[in-house]
């Protein structure tokens, strides 16, 4: 094994989109750990749209300066003096942008990979990802089985677990994702009733058109124009779940809010975030019924994983923020040495 870890640390503040710049990769040496701790070499990073707010000064946890890029990560145990994980064991734990980390133990958690199931799917569909899914469908949004669903960004990470869970209650289910390829994909492979591409011209006469019975609730993603636009197809009632914005992830200082608030008002309807550690308590009950679900064929695990050294890092976030993904965006690390 080689004696150098490599991580990336934030090295300046983005102002809007980031560049390369605003990292520094680093090589220190490897940590040893002393008793009560192991080594974990990282194998999965999750990439994820929040990494661009955690770089923010205005985050709620922002990145420090000068501080490894946070990640939450799969990597397995090569050293341990903890009595309750030993070398071999697969680990889930936010161990950031860096080749092998040190770690007490604190907020991490053995990960029993069965056959046939990537690693990846723990940190997508068992993971972060799905547990926002599935507290933001059923309990944030208050999910009934004959309720009209809308998902933006419908084919990612998120959106993709969100509304196959939907269908799975017995719900309606109608996609936003761009470009044709994508549409299909939720038709055709997740079973989605209808999806709407949001790149065409004529996307507010696609959302009008596939919602004759408005919407229930409606889960969003995406934020901006696609958030504002969906508020006026609202039925009574109607609840709206923030999951995230990944259109104003570069916008922190000119975030682009809905005008069409009132809504809200006119339909007796409400918008809520969902903030999925407030649920982490309940982790076990969401993992097992979606474990069994992902078992019997009711839902599929949406990966796309880019695999290469660390230094791809950087190219593999912006795929993100450009629409190149489509589920659970994850780089798996090839090791040097």
């Amino acid at each position: 094994m080689t004696s150098t870890n490599r991580q990336f640390r934030l090295k300046a503040r983005p102002v809007g989109p980031f560049e390369d710049s605003d990292f520094e990769l680093v090589q220190t040496p490897i940590p040893v750990p002393g008793d009560g701790e192991f080594l974990v070499k990282v194998r999965h990073l999750s990439i994820d749209p929040v990494m661009r707010s955690w770089m923010n000064a205005g985050h709620v946890t922002p990145v420090d300066v000068g501080a490894v890029m946070r990640a939450i990560t799969i990597g397995q145990v090569v050293h341990s003096r903890h009595p309750g994980f030993a070398e071999g064991d697969f680990v889930h734990g936010t161990f950031g942008v860096q080749e092998f980390a040190l770690s007490d133990g604190t907020g991490v958690y053995k990960v029993h990979p069965e056959e046939g199931r990537s690693l990846a799917a723990y940190l997508g569909v068992l993971g972060m990802t799905g547990m926002t899914a599935y507290f933001g469908l059923l309990d944030v949004g208050r999910l009934a089985s004959d309720d009209v669903v809308l998902v933006s960004g419908a084919a990612g990470a998120v959106g993709s677990i969100a509304g196959q869970i939907a269908k799975i209650k017995g719900a309606h289910v109608i996609g936003i994702a761009g470009g044709p390829e994508k549409t299909r994909m939720l038709v055709d492979r997740l079973g989605f009733s209808a999806a709407i591409d949001y790149k065409r011209d004529d996307f507010p006469d696609q959302l009008r058109d596939l919602t004759p019975r408005y919407v229930d609730v409606f889960f969003d993603n995406v934020g901006g124009d696609i958030l504002n636009q969906a508020l006026t197809r609202l039925a009574n009632g109607g609840r709206v779940v923030i999951s995230g914005a990944i259109s104003q992830s570069d916008k922190a200082d000119t975030v682009v809010g809905p005008s069409n608030y009132l809504t809200l008002l006119y339909r007796s309807a409400s918008m809520a975030g969902v903030a999925f550690p407030a649920f982490a308590h309940r982790y076990p009950e969401a993992m097992e019924l979606m474990s069994r679900w992902l078992a019997a064929g009711q839902l599929t695990s949406v990966e796309d994983t880019v695999r290469g050294d660390i230094e791809t890092f950087p190219a593999t976030l912006r795929r993100l923020f450009t629409g190149k993904n489509t589920g659970k965006l994850v780089l798996e690390l090839e090791h040097q040495g």
